[in-house]
């Protein structure tokens, strides 16, 4: 299949109705709060009711010890500190997010506590002053500045966000950004592709080149190009100027039409892209990485390879990877039966899992960060969304077909992968059959895959293991050049990372520099002799189709 894929209308939008919307929302955030009121504890509660209470007396005298965080972002204008009235606001919105915090319910079950802590999280950021108009000083004095202009453009905002978004703020300006123009523009072309997946090869840019090439797998959830955002800033581009024959996936986007595809359709599909990869560099084998979801994809490949005996991938790693669904995680909170089989119904019926619902989702995990942030910055400022690139890369979601949903939800409610009980085409995979040797990164303010999660990986292969820890959070440590002064990362070089991720940290050392300069290290070694770089992309074989990004990075498929 070689025709260019064709980009289907944007829906209809006409018959949105923003109350119906917001009814259910409404509806949904009460049963929300229902089930989950038995998170706190209830004689807690009393206790820092009472607390709070007298707090507030105190603070009316206006002697209460509360102070501004001054880390606080939403509390920096000066008004907070300097006006009574405002001093008093925050200090008892201090006060009443301290007596929520101190009456979530201290219980065994780590899942639960982490449900509490989310709900917490999400009522007292919702609750802030700064979020409405008549107790956010910053906005009260753009209105006057601008003689109401910011008001009216963040309703325009608003109106805006309730028809194209859901209702939920913007984090970018859409327009700013052109996929092929401003991002993703590292030089290469198509030189495979099924109906699952194109497999982009990268243009070398020096003279030689390393003779085993690798693949990249991105995740299922996300588009590819946060590893080549731009110039300098690009994954790919670092491989390709340091001789790695870089080859990238780029899963196309499902409709509701290929909601029968799962696992085990991705990994044919995969195993087809091997050949055209090793064909393509005359390499009787690969290195292989897989970041986030598309290292879980990655595992369940190499573990059916190594079932039937396929020795062609010569190392693997993994890049905030997830394979240990038991230890304690953000995510983890999610993993209840009633609530995963609530969204597993809903995929089947709809036949793919919105890309926008997994977005929302884990906007509400960092709900200042990720929702009254923009909030505020729209509509009680004024002003436009942002313009920052990871930020238009994180808003082009991309769906999960219903079946490959489901067996993520398998993975994550049963946690086959640590006993070796993940079924794959009738057989078990088993990652400690994998001998390999393998490279596995968390990011130290990661809060979707905590690095002690990811850590978790090293014990699972049976092969050597070399860990780093990154700085920064989830997609940022990814996003991770050199160059950066700002830049580290925690190395510890043991061949045999001890089964406590806390006994490695302690031993670890710190060092700046971008964890993308020592992966280069250990790939180029496991990379093989040099040649010279090829002049063409593709073979007789496998010759170029469309020059990257290609074309299912465009596709913008129905959500059932």
């Amino acid at each position: 299949m070689t025709e260019r894929v064709q980009r289907p209308a944007k829906p209809d939008v006409s018959g949105f109705n923003p109350l119906q919307s917001l009814r259910r929302r409404v509806g949904q955030t009460r049963d929300a709060l229902t089930a989950a009121s038995h998170l706190f504890d209830t004689r807690a509660v009393s206790r820092e009711t009472a607390e709070l209470a007298r707090e507030m007396i105190a603070i009316l005298r206006g002697d209460s010890a509360i102070t501004i965080d001054p880390r606080d972002k939403r509390f920096r204008d000066p008004t907070w500190e300097e006006n009574p009235f405002f001093r008093r606001l925050a200090q008892t919105y201090f006060a009443f997010c301290r007596a929520v915090d101190n009456s979530v319910a201290e219980t065994g079950d780590w899942k639960e506590h982490e449900r509490a802590e989310i709900l917490a999280d999400i009522v007292t950021s919702s609750l802030s002053p700064t979020n409405l108009l008549f107790s956010n000083p910053a906005a009260l004095k753009r209105a006057v500045e601008t003689r109401g202009g910011s008001l009216v453009n963040g309703l325009r905002n608003f109106l805006t966000d309730l028809r194209q978004n859901g209702g939920m703020p913007r984090h970018v300006d859409r327009n700013a950004f052109e996929v092929g123009k401003d991002l993703a523009v590292s030089p290469g072309a198509v030189v495979f592709r099924n109906e699952v997946l194109e497999i982009l090869q990268y243009q070398p840019q020096c003279k030689q080149v390393h003779k085993r090439p690798i693949l990249v797998m991105s995740p299922q959830i996300n588009k590819f190009y946060f590893m080549d955002l731009a110039p300098g800033r690009s994954f790919i581009e670092y491989a390709a100027q340091n001789g790695i024959q870089i080859f990238v996936v780029s899963w196309r986007n499902p409709g509701p039409e290929q909601s029968h595809w799962n696992f085990e359709t991705y990994i044919e599909a995969l195993l087809e892209a091997i050949d055209a990869v090793l064909d393509i560099t005359k390499s009787p084998d690969l290195n292989t990485m897989g970041f986030c979801a598309g290292g879980i994809t990655q595992s369940a490949l190499l573990g059916h390879m190594t079932n039937r005996g396929d020795k062609r991938v010569h190392s693997l790693s993994y890049a905030v990877t997830l394979l240990d669904f038991s230890v304690p995680t953000m995510v983890g909170a999610l993993n209840n039966d009633q609530i995963l089989d609530s969204s597993r119904r809903d995929s089947a019926r709809r036949g793919v899992l919105p890309g926008k619902t997994l977005r929302t989702l884990f906007a509400w995990f960092r709900p200042n960060d990720l929702v009254w942030t923009f909030w505020v910055n729209n509509y009680l400022m004024g002003n436009d969304p942002p313009k920052f690139d990871i930020l238009a890369w994180n808003n082009d979601s991309t769906n999960l077909p219903a079946g490959l949903h489901a067996d993520f939800l398998d993975v994550f409610q049963n946690n086959p992968i640590p006993a070796g009980e993940l079924e794959m085409f009738g057989e078990r995979v088993d990652l400690s059959k994998l001998k390999m040797d393998a490279f596995v990164t968390g990011a130290v303010t990661d809060h979707l895959t905590p690095w002690r999660a990811c850590y978790r990986t090293t014990q699972l292969l049976g092969g050597k293991s070399q860990f780093l820890l990154s700085n920064a959070g989830h997609v940022a440590s990814l996003v991770n050049p050199p160059g950066n002064p700002k830049a580290s990362y925690f190395r510890n070089d043991t061949n045999k990372p001890p089964a406590d991720p806390d006994e490695w940290y302690a031993d670890a050392t710190q060092e700046t520099g971008s964890w993308w300069e020592y992966w280069l290290e250990w790939i180029q070694a496991r990379s093989g002799e040099k040649k010279n770089a090829p002049r063409k992309l593709g073979s007789k074989n496998y010759p170029a189709l469309d020059p990257a990004p290609g074309t299912y990075i465009f596709e913008e498929p129905g959500e059932g």
